[in-house]
């Protein structure tokens, strides 16, 4: 009988506990941060990984355009006679 007591006797004890805690504040945002010549930095940045990363797919993408013309020269179409 002792054990159906105590577990309504903890829950009450944990919800009073939670009600009795503080409020949490949050942060003042009255200060406004400038930082443009970070921002343009980080999207220089961005901009310099992408062209990075361009630069061989095209040079793959040329490579596959000429192999698909050389197919096309190497096996040409023959029309068998009668």
């Amino acid at each position: 009988m002792k054990t159906k007591m105590r577990l309504p006797a903890l829950v009450n004890t944990a919800v009073v506990f939670l009600m009795t805690t503080a409020n949490a504040f949050a942060a003042s945002t009255s200060k406004v941060f400038v930082s443009k010549m970070g921002i343009l930095l980080f999207l220089g940045f961005c901009a310099l990984v992408l062209v990075v990363q361009l630069i061989p797919a095209l040079i793959t993408l040329y490579g596959m355009l000429k192999g698909i013309g050389k197919e096309q020269e190497k096996s040409p179409s023959r029309v068998k006679g009668h």
